[in-house]
């Protein structure tokens, strides 16, 4: 097999490409697409997965693809929630803006798959016990993928027992989840449980109840699944339609109701937990498994007092991105079975033979045949299914070259443009609002690159970009690329920043621009280096906006000292938000307080010199800054109120004027009685596209006065020393003095 690097090098100049095939799903048509991408880059923390089988999980699988393939108006009314959403962004935001961002997130591909098994090609830095040529199995959504090299978190992958083949190991995933269930029920040996729904996770729910020592009734609507279940060693088993299942489930239980019910059922109706709570005894649990309606009968659940309990997918760990992809694990004295320790019990069950899964595998097809296996599950084919596998080849053509323009086309688009650009991340932000201007103003898109592979591959097809790539490296060393956009988590901005320079390549950077001190030093010193040769900016938008220009200039040339207020209603995130993590973001001080300095430092003309900075809580920030005219200005960020109110709001107070800037959609200037008001209706203006023109022009040499390279450094001081403020409580000078000196980089 040939061998896989760590990322793939699908844009190296007179070589071929390093490709896969993966099955993606466009999120707006629901289209699904056996499609072309860059190997998934390699990270320290994991591995890189051959595929030998990868197992479709027909009942979330099949809501995924239904969903996607509903129309706006449908998806609107599956998802309530995100529609409220939406709404709030339109009230503050404006109709226009929040249509893009809902359109931009529907544009997003959607990587199918959770649960495969294959052999390990190469480990990251901090892995310890794994090895290539290592057979392992694999879970996650956005990991264990339907692709022929997936790459997976160290906590999402385990061993697979001597003695098991790796089409049954591909199961892991769904039997961790019906394991979960199982212990979430917190059955005892003896104990009597009903199995409701008998797909693939009560199929394998009724085989790890009978390894458990537990005596297992199944209920089904399907008759064939009901014999399935006595065959695989359910001591009985009625379908849902038999008058006389309440009868059974009675005499099964010797009159007193079953122990525990277990609901693997996947329907939208409530009728597997109103039956459950029918056939429990007194005092008894149910847990919830499976996606169903949850209309609970409170007069049976109450007399009975029964215990509802919902399994959340495959244990312990699972949501957890510090468990899950930062490697933090659970002590096993404390949390016995997390979801890594689940899929080895299963593995270990099915090795032992106490659980059968070829039984379960009803169909397996090669990957080229995945949409097939997909017409299965969305009833186009007539055909009756449990387990569906897909089947890679052992040794898969990987040196494959990615198409994305004819050299025709390549030629005319060179012709015709000035600047060639290459891009570095592919989020939200970066395909819906920077990709979108960079294309207007005419630019050559050479090459794009991300962790993924995927998402590159989405964004080449979609803004025409020469190749896609997992592999920065191909970014920043291409000879036929002049500028460069790095548009990923702020923890890597610096070492990218750093490479690009080296390389003399122009670059813009999304903020921050570093996430410590000696981050920044390094930086600067690389700016240094280059001479001033390269056109490094930083993307601190505000200053490029309409009425921030406006404001601005109302307030230019003024002889006394500012003061300013901005508030930020910036709203919570949920706790396992990676712009929360010190590792990947800095934190949202660090990670988005730049913007608001910047504003500041530009409507007063002055730079920061000082700042003091308190906390409420983790993210409620209160920073002032003293600035070199001394004006002063205050930040308000705050994380605790409601969406639906403004994010911004910007008041300035100066020689007998007053400038209020709300949203970027209102703008009010008042001086000496006159009262002058501009609005935008229908969307914002952050000064995006301004931006990337700026930038554009100076690389042209046609702006003559572009931002600084020393004012972008002097924000990103200001809020590290205000991140230190905050630490030791006590104000902090900024000073490019220290930070530019060789003696002295921190």
């Amino acid at each position: 097999m040939p061998k896989i690097l760590a990322g793939a090098n699908c844009g190296r100049k007179d070589a071929d490409r390093i490709a896969m095939k993966q099955l993606v799903q466009n999120y707006r048509s629901g289209e699904l697409i056996l499609q072309e991408v860059p190997v998934p880059q390699l990270r320290p923390g994991g591995v890189l997965v051959r595929n030998a089988f990868s197992l479709i999980s027909a009942g979330t699988e099949q809501g995924q693809v239904d969903f996607a393939r509903k129309n706006l108006l449908e998806k609107a009314r599956a998802r309530p929630d995100l529609v409220r959403k939406v709404l709030d962004k339109a009230h503050t935001e404006g109709v226009f803006t929040a249509y893009r961002k809902a359109m931009q997130r529907l544009d997003q591909p959607l990587a199918l798959g959770y649960s495969c098994a294959g052999v390990v090609e190469r480990v990251g830095d901090e892995i310890r016990d794994i090895a290539p040529g290592h057979r392992v199995a694999c879970a996650g959504l956005g990991f264990a993928s339907h692709a022929e090299i997936v790459y997976v978190p160290r906590h999402l992958c385990v061993h697979v027992p001597d003695g098991l083949d790796l089409a049954q190991a591909a199961y892991v995933t769904l039997g961790a989840i019906a394991l979960e269930g199982i212990r979430v029920a917190d059955v005892r040996l003896g104990e009597s449980v009903v199995v409701i729904g008998l797909g693939l996770l009560g199929l394998l729910s009724i085989q790890l109840l009978k390894a458990s020592g537990c005596r297992v009734f199944g209920i089904d609507i399907d008759a064939s699944k009901v014999s399935l279940a006595l065959e695989l060693g359910a001591d009985g088993a009625c379908v849902r339609t038999d008058e006389s299942l309440k009868g059974q489930v009675a005499a099964f239980t010797s009159g007193h109701g079953s122990d525990a019910v277990v609901v693997t059922a996947a329907t939208p109706s409530s009728d597997p937990v109103e039956l459950a709570g029918e056939i429990a005894r007194d005092r008894a649990v149910v847990s919830v498994v499976g996606i169903t309606g949850m209309k609970l009968p409170r007069k049976v659940f109450y007399e009975k007092s029964l215990q509802l309990r919902m399994s959340r997918s495959y244990g312990p760990g699972r949501y957890d991105r510090l468990y899950e992809e930062k490697g933090q694990d659970y002590p096993i004295g404390y949390v016995r079975w997390t979801e890594n320790r689940n899929m080895q019990a299963f593995l270990q069950l099915v090795a032992e033979k106490k659980v059968d899964v070829h039984r379960l595998t009803t169909h397996t097809f090669e990957i080229e045949r995945a949409l097939d296996a997909y017409d299965l599950i969305l009833g186009k084919r007539k055909e009756p299914y449990i387990g569906i596998l897909l089947k890679y080849s052992p040794e898969p053509e990987l040196l494959r070259q990615i198409k994305l323009r004819s050299e025709a086309q390549s030629r005319l688009v060179s012709h015709e443009a000035i600047v060639r650009i290459g891009v570095i991340g592919a989020g939200a932000f970066a395909t819906s609002v920077l990709l979108p201007a960079l294309g207007k103003a005419g630019v050559r898109f050479r090459g794009i690159a991300t962790q993924s592979g995927m998402t590159a591959r989405s964004a080449a097809d979609r803004f025409g970009f020469d190749y896609c790539t997992s592999d920065p490296e191909e970014i920043i060393s291409d000879s036929e690329i002049d500028a460069i956009l790095i548009l990923t988590r702020p923890a890597s901005h610096a070492e990218l920043v750093i490479q690009a320079l080296q390389h003399s390549k122009h670059v813009f950077v999304e903020k921050p621009l570093a996430t410590d001190m000696y981050q920044l030093y390094r930086v600067a010193k690389a700016y240094r280096d280059s001479s001033g040769l390269s056109t490094l900016m930083v993307g601190f938008n505000r200053r490029h906006s309409p009425f921030g220009i406006a404001l601005q200039q109302f307030f230019a040339g003024h002889a006394q000292p500012l003061a300013m207020l901005y508030r930020v209603n910036a709203g919570a995130l949920e706790p396992n938000d990676w712009q929360l993590d010190p590792d990947q973001g800095g934190g949202r001080l660090i990670g988005e307080c730049g913007h608001f300095v910047d504003l500041m430092s530009f409507v007063s003309g002055e730079n920061p010199e000082s700042v003091y900075g308190s906390s409420a809580g983790i993210e409620d920030v209160m920073v002032t800054v003293k600035f070199s005219g001394g004006s002063i200005g205050t930040l308000a960020y705050i994380t605790r109120g409601s969406p639906a109110f403004g994010k911004e709001r910007l008041e300035v107070f100066g020689e007998g004027g007053v400038g209020i800037l709300d949203d970027f959609r209102r703008l009010e200037l008042v001086r000496s009685g006159c009262r002058k008001s501009l609005k935008s209706r229908l969307r914002q203006d952050k000064g995006h596209v301004a931006e990337i023109k700026t930038f554009l022009r100076t690389i042209q040499g046609i702006e003559k006065h572009p931002p600084s390279f020393e004012s972008a450094l002097l924000t990103t001081l200001t809020t590290l020393k205000a991140a230190e403020a905050i630490r030791v409580g006590a104000p902090q000078l900024v000073s490019l003095a220290t930070l530019l000196d060789d003696d002295k980089p921190a």
